[in-house]
């Protein structure tokens, strides 16, 4: 079953704003599956989009320095997150 690119998006924007609401900290792809209630492999696939565009860091290795080996952690990276900030900050000052 194909999902159309409006739906990816929306999933995708879905994605980054659950990453904004608990940014700095980092979550595994699994977690970020389970929050958008949908398949891992999907999950990480449009998240390897996200990481091309550069709008994610991908961490691949604990705070001990040792590599994950079958799993990884994703964080906005600090643009995006200072462009949804300062956009989250208009949005508000407008209402």
């Amino acid at each position: 079953m194909k999902i159309s690119a409006e739906k990816r998006e929306k999933i995708s924007e879905h994605i980054l704003a659950h990453l904004y609401s608990i940014s700095p900290k980092s979550i595994f792809t699994s977690h970020i599956a389970q929050e958008i209630a949908r398949d891992e492999e999907f999950i990480k696939k449009i998240l390897l989009e996200l990481k091309k565009k550069g709008l994610l860091n991908q961490i691949q290795k604990n705070k001990g320095g040792k590599t994950y080996i079958r799993r990884s952690k994703w964080s906005l990276s600090a643009d995006v997150y200072s462009t949804y900030k300062k956009t989250q900050e208009q949005e508000f000052s407008k209402t």
